[in-house]
């Protein structure tokens, strides 16, 4: 009996979808306190973590998330928290860039 090999192809859009589920991971790390307008950032977070529960890749969803998440930054008004946040942000655009390793 042969092992077939289960390891899944991975596609671009895999690699970035993993990458953009990194960084929301490390933005919620960020935001552990409540500061004013805290309910914007965690608002973005829900709607985020919707986006990627969905079985397809839509590339221009996830520049609109991205758009919506420098809209919160310039509602923030807590400077730390708003350097973290950008810290994210872009993080985010280079999630969004990523391709699959070629060998």
């Amino acid at each position: 009996m042969m092992k077939e090999n289960a390891k899944k192809e991975m596609t671009d859009y895999d690699i970035k979808r993993k990458a953009v589920k990194l960084v929301v991971a490390h933005l919620k790390k960020k935001v552990t306190t409540d500061y004013l307008g805290s309910e914007h950032i965690n608002s973005w977070i829900n709607e985020m973590e919707k986006v990627l529960e969905k079985q397809d890749f839509n590339l221009p969803e996830y520049f609109e998330m991205k758009k919506q998440l420098n809209d919160v930054i310039e509602r923030t008004l807590d400077e730390e928290m708003r350097y973290k946040i950008r810290d994210s942000w872009y993080s985010f655009g280079k999630a969004l860039d990523k391709k699959v390793k070629k060998i």
